[in-house]
């Protein structure tokens, strides 16, 4: 457990043991990233705002690393960073603060049961590849650049090829499971990512299911 709220991590880390757990605490962001990468954990409850180095940075250089440890971010409910750069950069969940032990609990044993496979580093549909590392998104050859929402969003997307999902489940996963703002903000972003990723190629990619949600397509000439 990565968290520089002394008390808060000897408190988890109490009802932790008790629930079967063993534990490991550091308050810093450094040394945290450095008993990850030397160490073999099952999950990871990792803090964003830390001291020497943050969250996001923590679990980026994790990820770069090929670190696949699971990794929960604990974020706060109006902190100055977004839920969704937290699944950009890697993290598998998030609890906001402050959280009940006992979702924590459930949401750790989900992890460990999931454990740690291989993971691409780079995502790929037809020919529209992003990798989430680098935060770098390709059509074939040329680069496109996207703001950090729009690659939120396309990340999705690109973890559910062929699927479709509905607008409440990418707000979920791309802003926030709280969010309680106008869901239409998701059809806003769809169509900024088809004038960056589809219309200058010629592309639909990204289909529109009226009633349903949206699919990305690696089929969409």
């Amino acid at each position: 457990m990565v968290e520089d709220e002394v008390r808060l991590a000897e408190t988890v880390s109490r009802g932790l043991v008790a629930e079967g757990f063993v534990v490991d605490i550091v308050h810093d962001g450094a040394e945290g990233l450095l008993e990850a990468q030397s160490r073999d954990y099952d999950v990871i409850i990792l803090d964003i705002m830390l001291p020497s180095l943050n969250g996001y940075d923590v679990c980026r250089a994790l990820r770069e690393g090929e670190v696949w440890t699971p990794v929960l971010m604990l974020t706060a409910k109006d902190g100055e960073y977004d839920q969704v750069d937290a699944f950009d950069l890697g993290a598998d969940d998030y609890l906001t603060k402050p959280f009940s032990f006992v979702v924590l609990v459930a949401r750790l044993r989900a992890l460990v049961r999931g454990g740690a496979p291989e993971r691409p580093t780079v995502l790929k549909v037809g020919d529209l590849t992003l990798d989430p590392a680098a935060r770098v998104v390709r059509r074939g050859e040329t680069d496109i650049d996207l703001t950090p929402r729009e690659f939120g969003l396309l990340h999705f997307l690109m973890r559910h090829p062929g699927e479709v999902v509905s607008k409440l489940e990418i707000l979920q996963g791309v802003w926030d499971l709280n969010y309680e703002g106008d869901e239409n903000i998701v059809e806003v972003y769809v169509g900024y990512l088809r004038r960056k990723i589809d219309q200058p190629y010629g592309r639909q990619s990204v289909q529109t299911l009226r009633g349903a949600g949206y699919r990305l397509s690696g089929a969409g000439a």
